[in-house]
């Protein structure tokens, strides 16, 4: 990883605070679901980890302990969620605004 602040902005705060989108709105998980219909029919890379997360949130919508999984992987500070993440389907689920400050934390820092 080079030392650019962009590359260090809180991720995981952003990753977070989509979690806790879901999680008093369950049905922002058509998001995810409607993303990943779009970017596989364009040809995406990293099919697997589009299926794994089509998974993860159509486990979400039919239960309690699915969602929880769910939240735990946006959540979560490990290697693994951070690999998971990478290629999460959420794009759209933040707001311009709610997604301001991690944006201004890349470029006060430039």
């Amino acid at each position: 990883m080079t030392d650019d602040p962009c590359n260090r902005f809180d991720k995981l705060g952003m990753f977070r605070l989509i979690a806790d989108k879901i999680a008093r709105d369950p049905g922002l998980l058509q998001t995810g679901l409607d993303n990943i219909a779009r970017w596989t029919a364009n040809g995406a890379d990293q099919q697997h980890r589009l299926r794994q997360w089509e998974g993860m949130i159509r486990a979400a919508q039919a239960s309690k302990p699915g969602m929880e999984t769910l939240l735990s992987a946006l959540r979560e500070d490990s290697e693994q969620a951070a690999h998971l993440r990478e290629f999460a389907p959420f794009d759209g689920v933040l707001t311009t605004l709610e997604r301001r400050p991690f944006i201004l934390q890349c470029a006060f820092q430039h």
